[in-house]
């Protein structure tokens, strides 16, 4: 279950990596214009929030590295930012798009059952 649980959250990390990239650098590009369904009039206009949006995954992913790095005596800093990324993932599911409940909060919420479970 250890192993399972720490493979979990490290894909969960890195899929924030990748957050960090499509928000950070890949916004107003064709990529990320169609993982967001953005418009470039739109995309040009909001590129400076969504760097900072995509700040903020990388804490979040830097966070659950850090957990994992320290091992088992880091369990409870990967709860919480497993808890932070669930949290994250519900609400951007309530007002941004379904899609996220999905793509974020089920991942978060799986990972903090297995690492709650190890």
């Amino acid at each position: 279950m250890l192993i399972a649980a720490q493979a979990a959250v490290a894909l969960i990390a890195l899929l924030h990596v990748w957050f960090l990239i499509l928000e950070m650098f890949l916004w107003d590009r064709p990529s990320g214009r169609r993982a967001f369904g953005l418009t470039q009039e739109f995309a040009t206009q909001s590129k400076v929030l969504a760097a900072n949006q995509g700040l903020y995954n990388g804490f979040l992913a830097a966070g659950l590295f850090w957990g994992l790095w320290l091992g088992r005596e880091g369990t409870h800093i990967t709860v919480f930012f497993l808890g932070c990324v669930l949290i994250a993932g519900l609400f951007g599911g309530l007002t941004a798009s379904r899609k996220v409940l999905w793509i974020q909060a089920l991942p978060a919420l799986i990972g903090l059952a297995l690492v709650l479970l190890a």
